[in-house]
């Protein structure tokens, strides 16, 4: 029987299981258990099954959340990305988040066929539904456990987690394809995978360059409305690309990848919003995910199912990072760790909804191994991570925390601050400061005009006559200096 809910009753459900979600991560520190599977279990608390008795069955809608929360999730992993400190891990990061995916589909595959009974394609279905790892779940659980490693594993995790979605949807959406058109020619599909990726950089490239030239150079009136600009910016990234052919999860990525490279209007409150919006999502779609499973149903395939992420987590990984990490020589104990962080998250259990609207046949059966498989991965993996970083001697107890703000401060001791003229002659006047590409370490902290002082944002207009106090060393000041000042004739 349906139940009609009045508009006051869904946003008091909502508020609870929002709250509530708050509350369970705060308390999964003490609890040593990552956030994301208490937030899966209050929502199959609030299930019909659960004492909440919400009944939800509807995979498109659950889908649609999915899209849209990992679409975000992926922009605020990207616009979160230090250039400077992934840049060494490009390569072994590209390697595992496209043949890693591949190897790891492929060997599971192989265990589905020969030990589960599936068919061969039904096998690399499931492969490559559980091939990619979730940055929000590996990010999650490090960043709760305050776990600090060493060189460069931490670039190289939140490298690979954060691009190996695109490549697991494009062979989950290949793959159902197959299953459900089997005589659609291989070398088709070949060219539609080219075209996704393709297109999906392409797209992710220039909406960065276009949201920051946007961002920089409207001059809105009232600050909270870049936040709505940056969100109309991955909306758009997504959407079009996909709408023409590529890959919006990659797109989004992307972009948020290339916008973190350069400098735009409050850049760092920006940041900061889309953490948040990042969050929100999180408990959204898991939240989400959890109404949608049937308790019940996941009984009868405990045993499958466990095994089934034994096979993941102790075989298929770790042979498709050791093999896809052997030309970049990074050490067995650099490599062993990578493959136990392979947490699975959300975007597993949202890929898994696609051949369940597909109509592809034993989807259901599926859609509850995947999800049977992702928390038996986050439990195990996820609770055992800073024990297994100690075993493997990769932490680095004394590294300072990517996510302290006092380190953009103190970073550079030398820095002193300043006085800049803006001379009458000055390129500099009748710009705005984000526009100047000022070097990354100058810090504009005051702006001194006529007798009054401006305490300047990103988008501040200088004006010939300024005096800036520049927060800078003496290289850096050097620069600051140039630009301000103009080529020499």
């Amino acid at each position: 029987m349906t139940v009609a809910w009045t508009a006051e009753q869904i946003l008091l459900g909502a508020a609870a299981l929002l709250l509530l979600s708050v509350i369970a991560s705060k308390a999964s520190g003490q609890l040593g258990v990552p956030a994301l599977v208490l937030f899966l279990a209050i929502g199959m608390l609030a299930g019909s099954e659960g004492p909440g008795g919400i009944y939800f069955d509807n995979a498109q809608i659950a889908q649609t959340i999915g899209v849209v929360a990992l679409a975000f999730i992926l922009f605020s992993g990207g616009l979160d990305t230090q250039w400077q400190i992934v840049r060494p891990a490009l390569w072994p990061g590209v390697a595992l988040s496209t043949v890693g995916v591949l190897l790891t589909a492929a060997i599971l595959a192989l265990f589905a066929t020969l030990v589960l009974g599936l068919t061969p394609l039904e096998g690399m279905l499931l492969g490559a539904i559980v091939s990619s790892t979730d940055a929000a779940a590996v990010f999650a659980v490090l960043r709760s456990k305050g776990v600090q490693l060493k060189g460069q594993l931490e670039p190289l995790l939140e490298l690979e987690s954060g691009s190996n979605d695109p490549m697991a949807v494009l062979l989950t959406l290949g793959l159902t394809r197959l299953l459900m058109e089997p005589g659609t020619p291989m070398l088709e599909l070949a060219g539609l995978f080219a075209q996704q990726a393709v297109f999906g950089l392409a797209g992710g490239y220039l909406f960065a360059r276009l949201g920051v030239w946007i961002i920089n150079r409207i001059r809105l009136g009232y600050d909270g409305l870049y936040s709505v600009l940056t969100i109309a910016v991955v909306l758009l990234s997504y959407a079009a690309t996909a709408k023409l052919g590529g890959s919006g999860f990659l797109a989004t990525y992307v972009t948020g990848l290339v916008m973190s490279r350069y400098d735009f209007v409050h850049k760092r409150s920006l940041s900061r919003f889309h953490d948040g919006i990042a969050w929100l999502m999180q408990i959204a779609m898991f939240l989400t995910l959890g109404l949608l499973v049937f308790p019940s149903q996941l009984i009868p395939l405990a045993g499958v199912a466990l095994l089934t992420a034994a096979v993941l987590v102790l075989v298929a990984r770790p042979i498709a990072v050791f093999v896809t990490l052997l030309p970049f020589r990074l050490g067995w104990r650099a490599n062993l760790f990578v493959s136990w962080v392979g947490l699975r998250g959300a975007t597993p259990i949202v890929l898994a909804t696609f051949p369940l609207l597909a109509g592809v046949p034993n989807a259901n059966v599926l859609f509850n191994l995947v999800f049977f498989v992702v928390i038996t991965s986050v439990l195990v993996q996820g609770t055992t991570i800073p024990f297994v970083s100690r075993l493997l001697k990769v932490n680095d107890p004394t590294a300072p925390s990517r996510d302290d703000p006092r380190e953009t401060w103190i970073s550079d001791l030398t820095a002193q601050l300043n006085e800049v003229q803006v001379g009458d002659g000055s390129p500099a006047a009748g710009r705005p400061i984000v526009a100047l590409e000022l070097p990354t370490n100058a810090l504009v902290v005051l702006i001194r005009r006529g007798e009054g002082q401006i305490i300047p944002t990103g988008s501040s207009v200088l004006e010939a006559g300024d005096r800036l106090m520049v927060l800078a060393n003496e290289q850096d000041l050097a620069a600051t200096r140039r630009i301000i000042d103009g080529p020499r004739p």
